[in-house]
This record gives C-alpha cells, structure tokens and sequence, in this order.
C-alpha cells in the first residue's frame, strides 16, 4: 500500500501508512500466526464446556496466546481469564512461544484462587507436561478445545478483540516498553472500567470480587 500511494505522487511516512491501515481495520488477506500448534507425544484432553452452565467464579479459568504486531517487531500475549467474571487473572508477554511465560501467568493467576476446570487450546504450550502438571497436582480438570474450533475459548478470543481494537491498532506501540506499559493500563481499565453487558453492566472486577 505504501509503494502504490508514493507511486500516486503523494509523500506519506510507510509507519503512518500501518497506523491508518490499523486504525480503519484494513489489512491484506493472508493466513495469520499459527500459535495452537500441536506438539507429537502430548496429551490432549477432551473439552469439558459443552453444555455446562457457569454460574459462580473459579468455576472455569482459560488462557490463549496471542500475536502482538509493534511498529517494529512483535512480542507474544498469554492471558488467563475467569469465565464467569471475565475477569483477566493474570497475563504476560514474551519474545518466544517458551512454555515458561505460560508458567508464570498461571503461577500469578494461583495468587487468586484455583479454578475447577482450566481450558485452552491444543497448542504445545499447554499440552506441555510443565503445564498439566501443574494444573493436575493443584486437582484442576484440564480441558481443550476441538482442533480448529477457536468459538470453544470465546470469552478469551473476545478479550483480545477488544484489546486490539480498543488499544492495539490505534495505538501502536514502538518498543516493549511502551507495550508492556499500555497493556497494563488497558487490562486496568478492562477489569475495573469497563462495563460489560453480558455482566448487566458492570465491570469484571465488581463481579469477580
């Protein structure tokens, strides 16, 4: 897009061309990051959400990964979140798909509470033996989406809609600084500010606690 506009004649910084194609939600068709990727010789567990009714917290916690574009690079996303509440427990970011940052939301997430049931997707982080491990020695029910069913983790996949579309693209950030502290400032602002409708309006954290 940036060569084609300088060939119209017009002089237009290429970074100002990835904000603007941001902000108006523009992007070229093309397959996204794979994050889910399957590890051979993993466990994958059945998916326990089909028809069961959430109605208290530290019923159901999931966490999903997530790619986030800068200006120049990218980092990765990992967040942990209370079905009931949507409440966001824990979240950190990385510089690799190490099963390590993974490690870590979940060991802040426990500072909370401990869920009944934790659900992801199959990807090789949390089929990983360090992570159900972790989960089974605490007596949590590990469940994972169907392969290819992104709607069996909605609530997280709606959180980082939101995060995308209400920080991310209209506010890119240029190093992992200024990322890290803009997440931070979002994930204030989504637990305690931000109210949601399937919550009768009031925030995650009102619920939550």
């Amino acid at each position: 897009m940036h060569d084609f506009i300088t060939k119209q004649g017009y002089s237009v910084n290429i970074k100002r061309t990835r904000r603007l194609l941001r902000l108006m939600g523009l992007e070229a068709i093309y397959p996204k990051p794979n994050l889910s990727k399957a590890q051979d010789g993993h466990k994958i567990y059945p998916y326990l959400l089909n028809g069961l009714e959430i109605n208290r917290i530290n019923q159901v916690w999931s966490s999903d990964i997530t790619y986030l574009p800068m200006q120049s690079g990218f980092l990765y996303l990992t967040a942990i979140i209370d079905w009931y509440s949507r409440y966001v427990l824990s979240w950190k970011i990385s510089n690799s798909l190490d099963v390590r940052f993974c490690l870590d939301a979940l060991d802040e997430a426990f500072e909370t509470g401990t869920p009944e049931i934790f659900n992801t997707d199959q990807g090789s982080q949390f089929t990983s033996g360090e992570h159900t491990n972790k989960l089974l020695s605490k007596g949590i029910k590990i469940s994972m989406d169907g392969k290819g069913r992104a709607l069996d983790n909605v609530f997280i996949e709606r959180l980082w809609w939101s995060l995308k579309y209400e920080y991310l693209y209209i506010n890119v950030p240029e190093t992992g600084k200024e990322l890290y502290d803009g997440l931070s400032g979002y994930f204030y602002y989504y637990n305690h500010e931000r109210p949601h409708q399937s919550l009768d309006y009031h925030s995650p954290v009102a619920v939550h606690n």
